[in-house]
């Protein structure tokens, strides 16, 4: 029930897909902080994912969440100023944090797009 929430949510009016969505996504993390903050969360959300299923801890089950979440909410509200995606297109923006951060890291999209050459 809840994946079709969200799914449903995600797929909300006005972006049928998810390369439609994108640009949106980086428009939303143009501020070269929030957009750091959004890739050492998503990094660090994802190690403690793999944390959490190798050693079996069911307390820290939640901390991905919370980690991954935290860093990307200070990034808008303080630097971006802006409401997170999440709030409207939660798949989608998960998906866009993924993409990003993959982006950044094989050099594709540098954190300050200022910079860029």
């Amino acid at each position: 029930v809840v994946f079709l929430f969200v799914l449903r949510m995600s797929s909300a009016p006005g972006y049928k897909s998810f390369e439609a969505f994108y640009p949106f996504y980086i428009g939303q993390h143009r501020d070269p902080t929030n957009r750091l903050l959004h890739v050492v969360g998503t990094t660090l959300a994802m190690l403690s994912l793999v944390h959490v299923i190798l050693f079996g801890s069911v307390t820290s089950v939640w901390m991905p969440l919370v980690i991954g979440y935290g860093f990307a909410w200070v990034g808008h509200f303080v630097f971006e100023k802006n409401r997170p995606a999440t709030f409207k297109y939660p798949l989608y923006s998960l998906m866009g944090d993924f993409v990003m951060a993959y982006e950044v890291y094989t050099g594709k999209r540098p954190i300050d797009e200022r910079r860029r050459k």
